[in-house]
């Protein structure tokens, strides 16, 4: 059964919507722990448009599953990485102008600034994920930038139009997965658009490790609450 990682970062979306000090990332992700997750997930963008720098440190000192860091390759955020230390940092690509990250990270195309990057976080004992698309090529470039986890984007997934397209890029992902094994890849994740209708025939993949999930899991909390919510996504999970 897939592990569940709860990113929090819309918790700080609604508390920038007012610039106030609620509802708090730190309390969303205590509720979350509480509630049975398996890590906590928070996304430091360069704009700082939600999570914020005091966020992070909060985070590390509150949680006791595994915090894991998304964030650019900039090289400021990479010092404030490795300055934190989470056990865990995701690089995912970043526009200023998108409401969430878009697509998956161009490994082949940025491979010398990845393997640097994902070689600093190392030295500073930080597991390092790439989110990519769940492309052969994409895959074995995130080999050759020495990361042993991959997070795959199931954004083709979650947005599919017809049941025959989603059970297309049902079949895409699988293979994905099983070609990351194969190559070495210890450790894959997915995650994007995933939501209480469509998460099940993911987490059912074979070889999946943990599902990456926040918008749709915050959204229900606000009608049951986030203990429940993060319960009822376990019970679709298992």
């Amino acid at each position: 059964m897939p592990k569940l990682g709860v990113n929090i970062d819309h918790v700080a979306t609604l508390r920038e919507a007012r610039k106030t000090y609620e509802p708090d990332p730190v309390e969303a992700a205590r509720i979350c722990e509480k509630a049975g997750c398996d890590s906590i997930v928070c996304h430091l963008r360069e704009d700082r448009r939600h999570i914020k720098d005091a966020d992070v440190a909060a985070l590390r000192r509150m949680v006791k599953t595994r915090l894991n860091l998304e964030m650019s390759v900039s090289k400021d955020i990479v010092e404030i990485a490795c300055k934190v230390g989470p056990e865990q940092a995701t690089l995912v690509p970043e526009r200023r102008q998108e409401v969430t990250t878009e697509g998956g990270l161009d490994v082949k195309k940025n491979l010398r600034t990845i393997a640097s990057v994902v070689s600093r976080l190392k030295a500073s004992n930080i597991d390092v994920s790439l989110f990519i698309n769940p492309v052969k090529a994409q895959i074995d470039e995130s080999v050759r930038a020495g990361a042993g986890i991959i997070e795959l984007h199931t954004g083709e997934y979650a947005n599919a139009k017809s049941e025959s397209a989603r059970r297309k890029e049902l079949v895409v992902l699988k293979r994905a997965v099983e070609y990351a094994l194969s190559r070495g890849v210890f450790e894959v994740n997915a995650g994007h658009g995933l939501n209480y209708e469509n998460v099940k025939s993911v987490a059912m993949i074979n070889g999946i490790n943990e599902l990456n999930i926040g918008h749709s899991i915050i959204a229900r909390s606000i009608f049951c609450g986030l203990g429940t919510a993060i319960e009822e996504m376990l019970e679709l999970i298992r």
